[in-house]
């Protein structure tokens, strides 16, 4: 099977990010990284792979910039046997369909030489930017299946079976391929490198695609304009309720909660 798996270079995740005075994020300093939902469809792709054994191999693609390579790198370390950059600087200033223009021809090359792709994975979304939406614009651009926020996955006699998440669990369904995913977070984590695999890793090449052969200018040119970003409110501090009772503190919790008119 012929697997693609499109990552996202994002700042890291666990750092917290303010708005600077330029009324944009302040992210110098903090370390890029693979954006999470991409390390876990990373993950399932190479779970799929090792569970089929049949010589399937995992392409891992970006869009972004130079530093993007380290990403790759790593994601060669995880799971991906071959890496593809499209060197675009000012991939965060496009929208959804703008980089799945980008994404699809990147697809379109890679498949002349490598053959079609089976399946294309996608993380739900970028922890940077949640909109959800570059998977699902590639797919419709491909004209091909789309299975959202999958937890899990079986592939057997052309079709993929996917548990795709709901609030109330998930729902099974079954896909032709070829088909692309969108993955949530499933039940395991993804895996770290070992050394051993780093090493490696650092001796594949990074192939870079040409933006100007993939798409001309105007076909992914952001639709979409950034008006200005905010940062969410700070959480304000609670009030701590200590009667004499448990049930007096509960009667005056519900007598604060009416006179908010909350209740």
């Amino acid at each position: 099977m012929n697997i693609l798996v499109c990552i996202k270079q994002v700042p890291d995740d666990s750092v917290e990010v303010s708005v600077g005075a330029d009324g944009k994020p302040a992210i110098d300093g903090i370390t890029p990284v693979v954006n999470a939902f991409d390390t876990y469809s990373l993950e399932m792709a190479a779970r799929l792979k090792e569970s089929l054994n049949d010589g399937s191999e995992i392409t891992a693609l970006c869009v972004g910039p130079e530093s993007a390579k380290n990403s790759l790198k790593n994601c060669l370390a995880v799971g991906a046997d071959y890496a593809y950059l499209v060197k675009c600087d000012e991939v965060n200033d496009m929208d959804a369909m703008g980089i799945a223009e980008i994404l699809k021809g990147a697809v379109e090359k890679l498949a002349a030489g490598k053959g079609k792709f089976d399946l294309i994975f996608t993380g739900k979304e970028a922890t940077d930017m949640p909109l959800g939406q570059t998977g699902i614009c590639l797919a419709d651009k491909l004209g091909e299946a789309v299975i959202t926020n999958i937890i899990d996955i079986k592939a057997e006699d052309g079709t993929v079976v996917a548990k795709h998440e709901t609030e109330e669990g998930y729902r099974v369904i079954e896909a032709a391929v070829p088909a692309v995913l969108t993955v949530s977070k499933p039940e395991y984590d993804p895996r770290y490198p070992t050394i051993k695999n780093k090493m490696a890793a650092r001796r594949k090449p990074i192939e870079e695609l040409n933006l100007s052969e993939l798409a001309n200018a105007g076909s992914y040119a952001a639709r979409i304009q950034k008006i200005a970003e905010y940062e969410p409110p700070k959480r304000e501090a609670g009030i701590k309720i200590k009667e004499e009772t448990d049930e007096d503190s509960a009667m005056k919790a519900i007598q604060m909660m009416a006179d908010a008119k909350v209740i």
